[in-house]
C-alpha cells in the first residue's frame, strides 16, 4: 500500500500522454469535519494526533482503535488520509455537477476502514464519503467491488439502506476479512440491497467475466441506479503478493470496461494491491479505457522504467494457478445471487433537494501548499519527483523476472549509511483524474444520507454508545427514531453532572442510563431487574462493553428490542413474538453480530403471569467469540414464530420446546412430540401429569402409544407411626382411602385411669 504505486502509475499516465485526454489536478485534501460525515469525532482526532513519536501515550487508543498491526502508524499518516479522502469526495463532487464523466482517485479505494476503526491497511473509508457526496445529488448509488478482498467496511456502512446497493466478488473462507457470505444481504429496507458472490483461489478470465457480467447486468436491470462507484482493487491480479485469484491485466480491465457501457456517471477507486508493477501496469491501463485511449504495448520511459523489466511490456498475465472455481459451484452461486438481486423493489420515492452551504465551507486550509517546507520553499509538485527505494511490500530480487534492478538500492535498503537517516515514508499529493474540464470541488457539509452507526463489537472492542448517539445524529439512519435519540442525549448531558456531583458513597452508575427510551416505557410482562449490579467488579470491563452494545443494538431496531439486561458477562435481549424473525436475522447476518448458530432454544414456565411462558433464544458468534441471550413471551393459545426458516438446528430445539412445555411454533415444518412418547397428554415440565389419584399412565405395546387407564389398588394402605422408627403394615385388608384414619391421641381422662 505504499504510495511509490501510486506514483508510478502517474508516471505511465503522463508518459503515455494520456493528460491530453483528461485534466489532471490535485485535490483539496479533506479535513476533519468532512471526514467525520462518517467517521466519529474521536477516531479523526486520534488519526491526526498520533505519530510514530508519540505513539507511546495512545496504547490504549491503539487497541481501540485497532491501529499497529495491519495498520501501523508512519509520519504522515493524517495527511495520507486527508489526501485518500479528499480525492474520492471531489471525484464525486465533480461527477455530481456533471463536470466530467468519469472521476479517477487510484489513491483511494480503502474499503475497510470502519466507522470508529481501521482495518486492512485502511485508516479512513474515503469510498463512504464518496458515495455520500453522490447521494445529495442522486436517488441511488451503486457500489461494485472487485477486489480479492471483501469490502466490508463499505457495505456495513450501508447495510440498512436501499439508497445504496453494494455488490463484491471476493475470495471467500479463511481469508481476511472473513466476511461477504452469500448470506449477508442487508436488514430492514436494506434487505437484498448487499450482494456478494463469494469465490475460490484462481479464477481465471473466462470464469470471471461469465459470472460478473450477468451479474451486472441484473443489478442494473432491478436497481437502475444513478451513479456507480467501482472500487479496482489490484490485489485480483495473477501473481499478487497477498491475492489468491488469477485474473490478467486484461480480464481485470474489462470489468471497467463492462462498468462503463452503461454510460452512468462512475467513480474509479484504487484499493488492494502489493505487486507494485502490476498495480501500475493495470492501473495506467484502465485509465486509457476510461478515456477512450488504447494504449500500447510497450512501456514509455520513465523515472520508474527499471521496474518493468525484464519484458517492458504492458501487460499481466495468467499463471498456470489451478482455477478451484467448478463450473458448477460458479452456476449455483450465480443463480442465487440472480434470484436475490431480482428481488430488490424500484426505486425509493425521496425529494432530492441540494443541502445549502455555509461560508466556513468554502475556505480553503491548504491554500499554501505548494510550498512545502516554508524555510526551503520546495513546491510538492517538485518533491514528487523524488524517487524513493522501496522497502516493504516491494518489489525485489527475490520475485524472479520482473525484478527491480536497482541492486545497490536493494543491497543497502536493509540497514541506512551512517551519514544519512533512514528516509522517512513519503506521502504524495493525490491526483484526482477526469474526463472532461477542470473545476474545483464544492465543499461538504453533513448530507442526509444514510450512514451506519457506530459499531460496538459484542465483545467490547469499538466505541460506546455515547459515540454512537452523538456521531450518529449527523446521519439518517433509517432504524433510530429522532425523539428516542433526542432523549437519550438530553439524560446523557443532564443527569450525568448530578450523578458526578453526588458522594462517592451515594453514586450510581452511569451505564443505567445507556439505554433507550423504549426501555423505559416498555410494557412487556418481563420482570427480570434490567440495572447494573454495581457489586459485580469481576466482570465489570466486560459489562460496560456489553452495555454499549446492547445500547448500539436497541438503536438499530427500535421497533423490535423492547428492553436488554446485562447480568456479569451476558447480554440478554427481551423482544415481542413478532419480532423474533427480524431480530434474528439482523443478529445473524450483521457484520458486527454473526451470531450464526443457535445452540439452545428452551422455555420457563410462570403459572401465574398471563404471558406463563419465556422462550429463550441460546446464540453464538464464533467471529466475535460472543454470547447473547434473545427473550420472548407466550401464552398457552398464541403461537412463536418458528425460526427454522434461519437455523437449521432450531428443528429439534423447538420441538422439544413444544414437548416440554406446549409452547407453539408457527410454521414449524415437523412440530411433534420428540422426548415423551406419543399420545401422552399434557407437557410434562408443566406438571401436566398424574402425580396422585386413581389414574395409572402406561405404554401399551397393542396399542402403540400411551394409555390412561384407572388404577386398582391390590395392596393395603400402610399405617405410618410418627413416633415409630419402623413402618407399621396394616392387618392385610384393602382398606379404601375415605375409611382409612391416622392414629390419634387418647384423651386426657383415660390417660389418667389406672
Amino acid at each position: 500500500m505504499k504510495p511509490t504505486r501510486i506514483r508510478m502509475c502517474h508516471s505511465l499516465v503522463m508518459n503515455y500522454g494520456l493528460y491530453k485526454k483528461m485534466e489532471i489536478f490535485r485535490a483539496k485534501p479533506a479535513n476533519k469535519r468532512e471526514m467525520s460525515q462518517f467517521h466519529t469525532d474521536e477516531y479523526v482526532e486520534f488519526l491526526s494526533k498520533i505519530t510514530p513519536s508519540n505513539m507511546n501515550n495512545f496504547v490504549k487508543e491503539q487497541l481501540k482503535y485497532n491501529v499497529g498491526d495491519d495498520c501501523p502508524v508512519f509520519d504522515g499518516l493524517f495527511e495520507y488520509c486527508s489526501i485518500s479522502a479528499g480525492g474520492s469526495m471531489e471525484g464525486a463532487a465533480r461527477l455530481s455537477r456533471n463536470k466530467c464523466d468519469i472521476a479517477v482517485n487510484w489513491a483511494g479505494g480503502l474499503h475497510h476502514a470502519k466507522k470508529g476503526e481501521a482495518s486492512g491497511f485502511c485508516y479512513v473509508n474515503d469510498i463512504v464519503l464518496g458515495i455520500l457526496e453522490l447521494l445529495r445529488y442522486h436517488k441511488r448509488v451503486l457500489y461494485i467491488d472487485i477486489d480479492c478482498h471483501h469490502g466490508d467496511g463499505v457495505e456495513e456502512a450501508f447495510y440498512t439502506t436501499d439508497r445504496v446497493m453494494t455488490v463484491s466478488f471476493h475470495k471467500y473462507g479463511e481469508y481476511f476479512p472473513g466476511t461477504g457470505e452469500l448470506r449477508d444481504l442487508g436488514i430492514g429496507k436494506g434487505k437484498y440491497y448487499s450482494c456478494n458472490f463469494p469465490l475460490r483461489d484462481g479464477i481465471t478470465d473466462e470464469n470471471y467475466k461469465s459470472v460478473f457480467e450477468p451479474v451486472i447486468t441484473q443489478v442494473m436491470q432491478s436497481y437502475d441506479p444513478s451513479a456507480v462507484v467501482l472500487q479496482c482493487g489490484t490485489d485480483s491480479l495473477s501473481g499478487d503478493k497477498l491475492g489468491c485469484l488469477n485474473l490478467s491485466m486484461r480480464g481485470h480491465a474489462n470489468c471497467v470496461k463492462f462498468v462503463k457501457s452503461f454510460g452512468l456517471p462512475l467513480l474509479l477507486l484504487g484499493g488492494g494491491g502489493y505487486t507494485m508493477r502490476n498495480v501500475s501496469r493495470c492501473w495506467a491501463y484502465e485509465t486509457g479505457l476510461a478515456a477512450g485511449v488504447e494504449l500500447g504495448s510497450e512501456i514509455p520511459v520513465n523515472e520508474y522504467y527499471e521496474y518493468f523489466g525484464p519484458d517492458y511490456k504492458l501487460d499481466v498475465r495468467q499463471s498456470n494457478m489451478e482455477d478451484m472455481n467448478t463450473r458448477e459451484y460458479l452456476e449455483r452461486i450465480k443463480g442465487i445471487v440472480l434470484d436475490n438481486v431480482r428481488k430488490v423493489g424500484g426505486p425509493p420515492s425521496v425529494q432530492m433537494t441540494d443541502i445549502p452551504r455555509t461560508a466556513d465551507d468554502y475556505a480553503d486550509d491548504n491554500a499554501d501548499e505548494d510550498m512545502d517546507d516554508p524555510n526551503e520553499r520546495i513546491p510538492v509538485r517538485q518533491r514528487q519527483k523524488m524517487i524513493q527505494p522501496d522497502m516493504e511490500l516491494s518489489d525485489s530480487e527475490d520475485e524472479g523476472e520482473g525484478g527491480r534492478r536497482n541492486h545497490q538500492s536493494n543491497k543497502s535498503a536493509g540497514k541506512a549509511p551512517a551519514s544519512e537517516k533512514t528516509p522517512e515514508i513519503e506521502i504524495p499529493t493525490s491526483n484526482l483524474l477526469s474526463t472532461n474540464s477542470q473545476a474545483t470541488r464544492s465543499p461538504h457539509t453533513a448530507t442526509t444520507a444514510v450512514s451506519s452507526e457506530t459499531v460496538p463489537s459484542p465483545a467490547g472492542a469499538a466505541g460506546t454508545a455515547d459515540t454512537a448517539e452523538k456521531n450518529g445524529a449527523a446521519a439518517m439512519d433509517l432504524y433510530i427514531q429522532p425523539r428516542q435519540r433526542n432523549w437519550i442525549v438530553m439524560a446523557q448531558r443532564v443527569i450525568r453532572p448530578l450523578i458526578t456531583s453526588l458522594p462517592r458513597a451515594t453514586r450510581i452508575s452511569t451505564r443505567a442510563f445507556h439505554v433507550s427510551a423504549a426501555r423505559v416505557a416498555s410494557t412487556s410482562p418481563f420482570t427480570e431487574r434490567t440495572g447494573v449490579n454495581l457489586s459485580e467488579t469481576k466482570y465489570r470491563a466486560v459489562s460496560d462493553s456489553l452495555h454499549s452494545y446492547g445500547s448500539y443494538l436497541i438503536q438499530c431496531l427500535p421497533k423490535f428490542v423492547q428492553q436488554y439486561s446485562v447480568l456479569k458477562d451476558e447480554l440478554t435481549l427481551y423482544v415481542a413474538p413478532s419480532a423474533i424473525i427480524p431480530v434474528l436475522s439482523f443478529l445473524r447476518d450483521h457484520t458486527q453480530c454473526q451470531y450464526k448458530a443457535v445452540m439452545d432454544i428452551t422455555a420457563v414456565d410462570f403459572p401465574t403471569r398471563d404471558q406463563r411462558f419465556e422462550v429463550v433464544y441460546h446464540l453464538l458468534s464464533v467471529r466475535h467469540n460472543a454470547r447473547i441471550r434473545v427473550k420472548t413471551y407466550a401464552d398457552e393459545t398464541t403461537p412463536v414464530p418458528s425460526a427454522t426458516s434461519l437455523f437449521r438446528g432450531a428443528d429439534w430445539y423447538e420441538r422439544e420446546t413444544w414437548d416440554m412445555y406446549g409452547v407453539f411454533f408457527k410454521d414449524h415444518p415437523d412440530l411433534r412430540r420428540i422426548l415423551t412418547d406419543y399420545g401422552f397428554e399434557g407437557h410434562p415440565l408443566r406438571k401436566d401429569f398424574p402425580l396422585t389419584g386413581y389414574t395409572e399412565v402406561r405404554y401399551d405395546e397393542e396399542k402403540k402409544r400411551v394409555v390412561y387407564e384407572p388404577l386398582q389398588l391390590t395392596q393395603a394402605f400402610r399405617n405410618f407411626d410418627a413416633a415409630s422408627p419402623w413402618e407399621m403394615v396394616g392387618d392385610g385388608k384393602d382398606v379404601k382411602p375415605e375409611a382409612f384414619k391416622l392414629p390419634v391421641a387418647k384423651p386426657a381422662e383415660e390417660q389418667k385411669k389406672p
